[in-house]
């Protein structure tokens, strides 16, 4: 690579890391507003937390890659404009083709990174997640209780609890299970405590009553002092995850396995899954086309580019747009998949037709460039 290719490869490498590290920030920030509630309302620890919003990284930093390579190319490309040092470029006999050369290649670069990320790491985060998700939904213990309010952590299971102090002591407790059998059984307790016995949960109650209900309609009311009241049952949950689309490789997605009634009946939203997975970068070489459009698609300004460079957010934007709409209707008609692939390309093609499109004299700037400058009158 030559000295100049580097120079305008490092000008733009430079703006697209921050700006891909700034909007993977915000992504971040979101994602971990989203995931608040298993600290807050499923009583998870901050660990689990930081996993789950880790794991979901992947496919946020592939949404913001074209927007950052957007921005990022639309600041440094104006600045080198602006300065005059693409004008140089042109003058000094570098054709169009040379000069988009590095920007080109970054954006080919963050496309396969992009698709990488695509066929391989998202998956493979997300069912990490996934399960994740799973083990913290099959925490009924964490998740029985909650103060001042009557909850169903389990069909046929009802507990209320008054408050819970800074111990972990859950005061005037109330439990009602209704059996398999029909019968029901009511649970009172002036305090509780959740602890694990043999790796068990159990829900240990104190100075209560049981009341129980029975099919015959017989009533058995007994008092305790100690009583526990074992939660095993209610963690016993289906061991099979069950996979969306967003979390299954990109083989399962095109060859799904049709003797599953749930993949035959929606093997066209995975389909659409899986023909976005591969299209979706490609909006990164959009996107760079169209930046180098704003800038490089028209004659030189020393006003700026504001206008050119607003038209072409916009037309980005809108891209973009009709592409997760396109995705979403290519579930119920699969032959708009082609379309998937035809968006990002025709931002290429319009980009790059807007760069060549602008003829460049070389000969005329090399001769602004060597002629003398006027003299002043009366010299």
């Amino acid at each position: 690579m030559r000295l100049i290719d580097r120079y305008l490869l490092g000008q733009l490498l430079g703006p697209t890391l921050w700006a891909i590290l700034a909007l993977s920030m915000l992504a971040l920030l979101s994602q971990s507003l989203s995931a608040l509630d298993l600290i807050v309302s499923q009583r998870q620890s901050a660990l689990v937390f930081a996993k789950i919003t880790l794991l979901a990284m992947p496919q946020l930093i592939n949404m913001v890659l074209p927007i950052a390579l957007f921005v990022a190319a639309l600041v440094a490309l104006n600045r080198l404009h602006t300065e005059q040092e693409i004008v140089v470029c042109f003058a000094g006999g570098m054709s169009r083709s040379r000069v988009i050369a590095p920007a080109m290649r970054l954006a080919c670069t963050v496309a396969f990174f992009a698709l990488v990320m695509n066929l391989f790491v998202q998956p493979a985060s997300f069912r990490a997640m996934r399960e994740e998700y799973f083990k913290v939904n099959a925490d009924v213990a964490a998740t029985l209780v909650r103060e001042g309010r009557f909850t169903e952590p389990i069909p046929g299971v009802t507990v209320y609890a008054q408050s819970v102090d800074k111990e972990g002591v859950i005061h005037n407790l109330f439990i009602h299970h209704i059996k398999d059998d029909g019968s029901a059984t009511t649970y009172t307790a002036d305090e509780g405590r959740l602890l694990k016995r043999n790796g068990h949960p159990v829900l240990f109650l104190a100075h209560g009553t049981t009341q129980e209900f029975s099919r015959s309609g017989v009533l058995n009311y007994l008092t305790f002092d100690d009583y526990p009241f074992d939660l095993t049952a209610l963690t016993e949950v289906s061991g099979l995850i069950h996979y969306k689309p967003s979390d299954r490789f990109l083989h399962e997605l095109l060859f799904p396995d049709l003797q599953q009634d749930w993949e035959r009946r929606n093997r066209a939203r995975l389909l659409a899954e899986g023909v976005g997975r591969i299209a979706s970068p490609l909006y990164n070489i959009a996107f760079m086309a169209l930046a180098l459009s704003a800038i490089i698609g028209g004659g030189f300004s020393r006003l700026g580019y504001g206008r050119r460079i607003a038209v072409t957010c916009a037309v980005a934007a809108g891209m973009r747009i009709l592409g997760f709409v396109i995705q979403a209707g290519c579930e119920a008609e699969p032959w708009l998949n082609i379309a998937q692939f035809a968006i990002p390309l025709a931002g290429i093609w319009a980009g790059l037709g807007a760069v060549f499109r602008q003829k460049v004299s070389r000969t005329a700037a090399v001769r602004r460039q060597l002629e003398p400058a006027p003299l002043p009158v009366g010299a």
